[in-house]
C-alpha cells in the first residue's frame, strides 16, 4: 500500500477501471485522490458507488492543478490514438502512465506523449475482476525503480503480478494469460456438452463442469505443486482417469490443440500491433 501512487487519475471506468478502482481503494487509497475520466453516464453512476472519487466526463474537465502521480489509460486500443490527443497535456505533469490497451507498444505513446516520458505497459487479464488477475508488465528506459513500484502495486490491486524486459514477448503474454480465461471457459463448455451427450441432464452437466473447473483451479491457485504433479495424485494407474488422459495427451490431443491456440493467438497479437 505504502507504493501505491496518489493521486491516480483513471482514464476509462469500464470493466477493468472499474476493478482496478475497486482494488486500489480496498488497499487504502484515499477516494478523493482517485480521478477518473469516463464519458458514459451509466458507467459514471456505477462508479459513485465507490464514494467521492473525482467523476469527470472528460479530460477537459479535470482540475487544472492535478498533478497525477499516475495516469492510466484503461480505454480500448481503437480510441487509444484520440485519448492520446487528449491528455497530451496532462501526461507532461504526470509521474507517469501506464496502459492496459492490448496490443499497443510503448513506441506509440512515446510518439504521442515525448520520449522521455516514463512509460509501463501491462497486460491484464480478466480475473482481475474477481482480485484473481495476471498481469505482465514492462518499462521503457524512462522509468526508474520507484516508478516500476508504482506500477506493480496498481496492478496487484487485481492479482498477481510479473514482469518482462524484452516487450516482443507481450505477444506470448497475451496468447497465454490475456486470452487464456476464454480457454478455460471452453474447457468448462465442452465438459458440459460431452456430459450431456452421456445422458446426464444439460444443467446437471454444466453445474457438474462448472464446479469441477473452478474447484480444480482453486486446489492448483492453493498448491505449491506444479500442474503436472497435481494430475498424476488424481490419476490412479488403469483407471478411468487415465483412459481419458490417454486421449487428450495423445498425439492429437489437448496438448497440441492448445500449443497451436496459443500460437494462433500470438500471431493475431503481432499482426494487431
Amino acid at each position: 500500500m505504502s507504493d501505491l501512487p496518489r493521486p491516480v487519475l483513471l482514464v476509462g471506468g469500464g470493466k477493468m477501471g472499474g476493478a482496478l478502482l475497486e482494488g486500489w481503494l480496498a488497499r487504502g487509497l484515499p477516494a478523493a485522490e482517485a480521478h477518473i475520466v469516463e464519458p458514459d453516464a451509466e458507467r459514471r453512476a456505477a462508479l459513485a458507488r465507490f464514494g467521492p472519487v473525482g467523476l469527470h466526463t472528460s479530460v477537459a474537465g479535470l482540475p487544472a492543478d492535478l498533478r497525477p502521480a499516475a495516469l492510466v489509460l484503461a480505454v480500448k486500443p481503437q480510441v487509444m490514438e484520440t485519448v492520446l490527443a487528449e491528455v497530451a497535456e496532462v501526461a507532461g505533469r504526470s509521474g507517469f502512465v501506464l496502459s492496459i490497451a492490448a496490443g499497443k507498444e510503448i513506441v506509440a505513446f512515446e510518439r504521442a506523449l515525448g520520449g522521455d516520458r516514463p512509460i509501463v505497459r501491462a497486460m491484464p487479464n480478466t480475473p482481475a475482476a474477481v482480485g484473481r488477475g495476471m498481469t505482465v508488465l514492462c518499462a521503457n528506459a524512462a522509468c526508474g525503480a520507484g516508478i516500476r513500484r508504482g506500477a506493480e502495486a496498481l496492478m496487484a490491486a487485481v492479482g498477481d503480478v510479473a514482469w518482462i524486459e524484452d516487450e516482443e514477448l507481450m505477444h506470448a503474454v497475451t496468447a497465454l494469460s490475456g486470452s487464456g480465461p476464454a480457454y478455460v471457459f471452453l474447457l468448462a463448455e465442452a465438459m458440459a456438452a460431452a456430459g450431456a451427450r452421456l445422458g446426464l441432464p444439460p444443467p446437471l452437466a454444466e453445474r457438474l463442469a462448472r464446479r469441477t473447473v473452478s474447484g480444480a483451479g482453486e486446489l492448483l491457485h492453493r498448491s505449491d505443486s506444479p500442474a503436472s504433479e497435481l494430475r498424476r495424485a488424481v490419476t490412479s494407474p488403469g483407471g478411468t482417469t487415465e483412459a481419458a488422459l490417454r486421449v487428450l495427451m495423445g498425439p492429437e490431443g489437448l496438448e497440441r490443440l492448445l500449443s497451436d491456440a496459443v500460437a494462433a493467438a500470438a500471431r493475431r497479437s503481432r499482426e494487431l500491433a
